[in-house]
């Protein structure tokens, strides 16, 4: 099934920098990726059913960080549709948090709850975004430093059980899924995951749109 947006919906995006996308330094402020590719595509499709699309998302946030602005920057808005993409952050990009501990998967999982409960509450529709790892070949830049494939393969041990919280959290709430991560893998095994995340995280332009295509297949 999918979700029927009607005349005068209001969709959040909220996560990371992978929605952030500049944001702030956008006209409209939805950024420069998925969430203006969304938007724009549904105003092409269906010009007869305007709806309003906002942005909370703020680069290098984990599901820590969303939780204190939450109520201030996603449930005062009374969106009917919440789409949330975090995780990435919460894996080890940065490998630790700022007390030098791994953020355990259970503590992933009882933070993003918080986050979905008072939504679901509210009868509000949910579209969960798997965090995703592209497997880069060699080594790539993470913030100042330089990780090689060991040290990816270490963020790949630790970011699949969250992406395995996703999946779970998404069943229980009733929520939309779209499966990135997979999505991603089979697209990088056609055309290498360069192309679609340089990094292996951010989005390139085609990440985005594909991000953006497969968000829109969830909507009717």
């Amino acid at each position: 099934m999918t979700i029927t947006l009607r005349p005068g919906t209001t969709v959040m995006f909220t996560g990371d920098s992978i929605t952030d996308s500049q944001r702030l330094a956008s006209e409209d402020g939805l950024g420069f990726g998925y969430p203006l590719r969304v938007a724009g595509e549904w105003g092409l499709r269906h010009p007869d059913r305007p709806v309003t699309w906002l942005n909370s998302a703020i680069a290098g946030h984990k599901v820590r960080d969303l939780e204190p602005r939450w109520q201030a920057d996603v449930l005062d808005a009374r969106p009917d549709v919440v789409s949330i993409l975090v995780g990435v952050n919460d894996m080890g990009w940065h490998t630790l948090d700022p007390d030098g501990h791994v953020i355990p998967a259970e503590d992933f999982a009882a933070g993003y709850d918080r986050l979905l409960a008072p939504l679901a509450a509210a009868g509000t529709e949910l579209i969960l975004i798997e965090p995703f790892l592209l497997p880069i070949s060699g080594s790539v830049k993470a913030g100042d430093a330089h990780v090689d494939v060991a040290v990816r393969k270490e963020w790949r041990a630790d970011l699949d059980p969250k992406i395995q919280v996703v999946r779970e959290l998404g069943r229980e709430y009733g929520a939309h899924l779209l499966a990135a991560d997979g999505m991603f893998a089979e697209l990088a095994a056609v055309s290498g995951p360069e192309y679609w995340a340089a990094d292996g995280v951010h989005p390139t332009p085609a990440g985005h749109a594909a991000l953006a295509a497969a968000w829109l297949r969830l909507v009717a």
